[in-house]
This record gives structure tokens, C-alpha cells and sequence, in this order.
């Protein structure tokens, strides 16, 4: 029992830490701005992630494209990992580092939005769809 209690509180604290940290506080706020200026002008999310950040990725695209505390219109929001079809064919014939670059050149357009996920912050994949995305700026 005290191991699921330490668990508990240990996420209750994050979200206090969170709370405290104007710095990280700011930069949802600009990303937040940034997100609906790009939906405002016509433009979509893409989100992208490896494991669990994919799962993650993709609870965040469903709650853009479908209903998150309110009912409204969908947004266009897709994350990227979805079709395996295309996946497992980029990985195998050119990298698992080039899977998120080479779908961004395809479908992304200058206006939108990338969202990488990765825990480590060394994720190959994720770091070359954002030099992609930069080239669309």
C-alpha cells in the first residue's frame, strides 16, 4: 500500500513542481499560442513520438481531432506514427532515423505545427523531422 501512495504523490508533486515553474508555465503558454495561430490560419498539428511518447503523441491528436472538455469542431491534428504500412517500409528501406522527415516533406506545409515527444531528447527521428519542418518554415 505505501508503494502505490509514494507512486501517487510522487505524480501529485510534479504537477505542484509545474505550478511553481513560471519558466516551464511561459513556454506552454507560447506553444499554446503558436498551436492556435496555426489552426487559425488554415494549418494542422503533426505529432510525433517513439514508445510511450507515441502512444503520447497520439492521445494528443485524438484529443484535438475529437473533443477535449468541450464540444467544438474537430482540428486537424494527426500524429504520425499511425500508419504502419508506411513505417515499417521507410525503416526498412531507408532508416528508422528518416520515418518522421521524409512524411513531413510529403505532407507537411509551411504554417504547421510539429510536436515531437521523446523522453531521452536524443531521438534520431524525431530531431530530423524537425530540421525537415524548419526547411518548410
Amino acid at each position: 500500500m505505501e508503494q502505490i501512495k509514494n507512486i501517487v504523490q510522487s505524480s501529485i508533486n510534479v504537477k505542484q513542481d509545474v505550478l511553481q515553474n513560471e519558466d516551464l508555465l511561459q513556454t506552454v503558454q507560447e506553444c499554446i499560442a503558436v498551436i492556435v495561430h496555426a489552426f487559425k490560419n488554415g494549418n494542422k498539428v503533426l505529432f510525433c513520438g517513439n514508445g510511450g511518447s507515441a502512444a503520447d503523441a497520439q492521445h494528443l491528436a485524438a484529443e484535438f481531432s475529437g473533443r477535449f472538455y468541450t464540444d467544438r469542431d474537430a482540428l486537424p491534428a494527426e500524429a504520425l506514427h499511425c500508419n504502419t504500412s508506411y513505417l515499417t517500409a521507410v525503416a526498412n528501406d531507408y532508416s528508422y532515423d528518416v520515418i518522421y522527415s521524409r512524411l513531413i516533406k510529403g505532407i507537411g506545409n509551411k504554417g504547421d505545427v510539429l510536436v515531437g515527444l521523446s523522453t531521452s531528447g536524443n531521438s534520431a527521428n524525431i530531431y530530423n523531422a524537425f530540421e525537415v519542418a524548419k526547411e518548410k518554415e
